[in-house]
């Protein structure tokens, strides 16, 4: 492998982005699941709603803090490390990016320091409206991020112009025939990647306090949402993977390790594949799965690599892994969900200990899934930066490779020094107790007026009843 410009450029997008994407999505779950608690704590005036709206408030201002640095050095990328991708695409995808600027930035950054710093200055109801606002924009801002992220898997409504991509018609760009799949199946992901953290705090603190009421509402919350979203996860997943198959079909073979064009395809549950020799060494299938996984057949034809040139190949083996972790962390978190619904009907949710240290141990789950998800993803469009029609290597700029080493070598030193402390100073947010005084400025202590004071005891008592 040469480490020429090419490759060290996109080294740096992948860990830029890397690092960009985990915070993104765990907010995109944490603002909903913020919106949640202050609904049910006007609905129900139990203060408890209301202490865990402000311990998650704390930790929400700082993961989306860190998720707005992290993605400001990715646009910069376009215009020193890929400007050809960006000129030749930027008719489309600049409009689509700003107008996630516009009406989803904009709206979080409007109503946010109201949802942090404002429920005593403009009310319950209007401060759970800027909550909504901040939820909703979260939404938005993924909708558009992964509008331009699919027209790039999946190129629609286009004409090429003088080397330019220009738009034939706005609808047929941004639902593109793979956006519908891609965007449900990210947002379901950013929610299980919050009940897995969610889940995982809760479970830490009922270990060291059983009694916690204000962690066994969490535990529960993340265990039941856990127990909705992943089984439908795997529903969106199937529908995803069939329209990958129909539209990026080299990328699905990458994924199976299927070299060879066959019917009654088998499933490869493990397995190396070895690209040189066209072949997934030590093997172990199940007959004519893959078929009927595919295309719900068991007799039905699967293309494989050798359906497409040499040089149109995507790194099998990272697909073939990559994938494999995705699937079977989202079997863990199914497992993980039914089984804490199932003890909570038995009434024994708050009280199994091996259940909360499994749920301990899912804590990090969601983000390796959400990782693995996405390099089968970008990686497995690979040579293309526009599927079928931009190669990678026409997008990259013609720059030294000693320049891009040296960025990325500072980019991997600054983050990890920067991102590194703001991690560290989360799992900090995550050992404080639910209730217990905030450490942030953004008013998640106790309540300072006299109608709060007396809320929360009129809630405590209800607690109590």
């Amino acid at each position: 492998m040469a480490f020429d410009a090419e490759w060290l450029a996109r080294a740096q997008f992948a860990f830029t982005v890397s690092f960009h994407i985990v915070f993104p999505a765990f907010t995109i779950g944490l603002a909903s699941f913020l919106a949640v608690l202050e609904a049910a704590w006007l609905v129900t005036r139990r203060a408890v709603f209301l202490q865990l709206y402000r311990y998650w408030l704390t930790i929400f201002a700082v993961a989306f803090a860190m998720g707005v640095v992290s993605g400001l050095v990715m646009s910069y990328q376009f215009g020193t490390n890929w400007g050809p991708f960006a000129e030749a695409t930027g008719p489309i995808l600049g409009p689509l990016l700003a107008y996630e600027v516009l009406t989803a930035f904009f709206l979080e950054a409007g109503f946010l320091g109201v949802m942090l710093f404002g429920l005593e200055r403009v009310g319950p109801r209007l401060h759970f409206a800027a909550t909504m606002m901040v939820a909703i924009g979260t939404l938005i801002s993924a909708f558009w991020i992964l509008s331009a992220n699919s027209w790039m898997q999946t190129p629609a409504a286009y004409a090429l112009v003088d080397g330019r991509f220009e738009p034939l018609s706005w609808p047929g760009v941004i639902f593109n025939p793979s956006f519908p799949y891609r965007f449900a199946h990210m947002v379901l992901a950013a929610y299980l990647t919050t009940a897995c953290v969610v889940g995982a705090v809760g479970a830490w603190h009922l270990l060291r306090e059983p009694a916690n009421h204000a962690a066994r509402i969490m535990f529960a919350m993340a265990v039941l949402m856990t127990a909705v979203v992943a089984p439908l996860q795997l529903v969106v997943g199937d529908l995803h993977g069939l329209n990958t198959q129909r539209h990026q079909p080299a990328k699905i073979a990458a994924m199976e390790g299927h070299f060879e064009t066959r019917s009654g395809a088998p499933l490869y549950l493990f397995g190396w594949p070895d690209m040189d020799a066209a072949r997934t060494r030590a093997a172990i299938a199940v007959p004519k799965l893959g078929s009927l996984i595919l295309k719900h057949d068991v007799d039905a034809t699967v293309t494989g690599l050798d359906a497409f040139p040499r040089d149109e190949w995507p790194n099998v083996p990272l697909l073939f892994w990559a994938f494999r972790v995705m699937v079977g962390l989202g079997l863990l978190m199914i497992a993980y969900g039914l089984t804490g619904a199932l003890w909570a009907g038995r009434k024994r949710l708050f009280t199994t200990r091996w259940l909360h240290r499994w749920a301990l141990a899912m804590g990090p789950a969601g983000f390796a899934a959400l990782l693995a998800g996405w390099f089968v993803t970008e990686a497995g469009r690979q040579p293309y930066v526009v599927y079928g029609l931009m190669r990678t290597s026409e997008a990259a700029s013609p720059i030294g490779a000693p320049g891009v080493a040296g960025s990325l070598t500072a980019f991997v030193v600054v983050y990890c020094f920067v991102f590194g402390a703001g991690v560290f100073y989360l799992f900090r947010l995550f050992a404080r107790p639910p209730g217990a005084p905030a450490v942030s400025p953004t008013s998640a202590g106790p309540l300072r007026s006299a109608a709060g004071r007396e809320l929360m005891v009129r809630g405590s008592e209800h607690d109590h009843a």
